[in-house]
């Protein structure tokens, strides 16, 4: 029987070691399909390296990424001061893509696409508007034969950057809302139910009547439902779509901070649709395991170049060419 030699074995094994790099991440479910088609393209560049990933929500990933319990996180909410200052891991944020969050709806009398007011949404999600012939709906559709029927609000259960994004926009135009709801990635919701994830959102309201709720664009399309064109800070209905997106980042593209922490909800501008995001990649400044260090520096170059030629398929808008350049120059923070 023939054996190894002994430094043959030791480089059997080193290679099948160096074959197992698993890299941990967990976070927003807002990003999850181009995450999912990424992490799949990388892995076939790089079949050494393979990218797990577990679409559990903003607030949990900064959690445990917090205590270091994953390898790096995702969130539509970049970390507040107060979250940085306790964190035992102290993370970068990369942004990853644009999107938008649209407000979806089942009302099967409608047949063409709502357009809806900050006032009616923050009505809608406070409960003080509770008909879809509300004057305030009836108002902005004018056309539109909308029944005398109950509205029934859908919204996160989950820690959510989704729904971070959402009161955040709700907070900057409607003073009620900020000042009995506030913003965050949870919120006391003061009415309608809960689902989990923007799966879980939209497809709640898909089978349920008359109810209206706020879910990433792409998981819109995915099941087929309508979207509403949402009165921006211009004054107009803009429908969510990658140039209103893009339009919405221009202004925060030219002024980008260095930590790239940054809010673009309701972005001045006609053409700008005010419910639009980045989404971050959280990535620790110290990576102690120089093999996964490397793997995620390469591929965030690699996110940042041929990555983000398959943004705009899955209905996410490209990172402005500014935002980019800028971002390459920040991977040399992380050591």
């Amino acid at each position: 029987m023939k054996t190894f030699p002994h430094a043959l074995w030791a480089f059997v094994v080193s290679t099948s070691v160096a074959a197992q790099t698993l890299i941990n991440g967990t976070g927003a479910t807002f990003p999850y399909p181009i995450y999912s088609r990424w992490f799949s393209e990388y892995n076939k560049l790089h079949p050494e390296i393979r990218i797990n990933y577990q679409p559990i929500g903003s607030g949990g990933a900064i959690r445990q990424l917090a205590f270091g319990t994953v390898d790096f996180g995702a969130s539509d909410q970049p970390m507040t001061d107060a979250q940085l200052a306790k964190a035992r891991i102290k993370p970068l944020h990369f942004p990853a893509v644009l999107g938008a969050i649209v407000v979806t709806y089942n009302v099967p009398e409608v047949k063409g696409e709502l357009k809806l007011t900050p006032e009616a949404l923050a009505g809608m999600f406070l409960g003080k508007i509770r008909k879809w012939n509300d004057p305030e709906i009836a108002r902005a559709n004018p056309e539109t034969k909308l029944p005398a029927a109950d509205i029934v609000v859908v919204h996160r259960s989950d820690g959510s950057g989704t729904t971070y994004v959402w009161t955040d926009y709700l907070a900057k135009t409607n003073a009620e809302w900020k000042s009995r709801v506030g913003s965050g990635t949870a919120v006391n919701w003061p009415t309608g139910l809960g689902a989990k994830g923007n799966d879980g959102v939209a497809g709640l309201v898909k089978q349920t009547p008359y109810s209206i709720g706020y879910v990433e664009l792409t998981y819109a399309i995915q099941n087929k439902m309508p979207y509403a064109r949402v009165r921006n800070a211009a004054g107009e209905f803009v429908r969510p779509e990658l140039a209103t997106v893009t339009a919405a980042a221009a202004g925060a593209a030219a002024n980008m901070p260095d930590d790239f922490r940054v809010s673009i909800t309701n972005a001045p501008g006609k053409q700008a649709y005010p419910i639009s995001s980045f989404t971050w990649l959280l990535i620790p400044e110290r990576i102690q395991d120089p093999a996964k260090r490397k793997a995620l520096i390469d591929f965030l170059r690699w996110m940042l170049g041929p990555g983000q030629k398959m943004a705009e398929p899955l209905s996410y808008a490209p990172l402005p060419a500014p935002v980019v350049a800028k971002e390459l120059k920040a991977i040399s923070r992380i050591q």
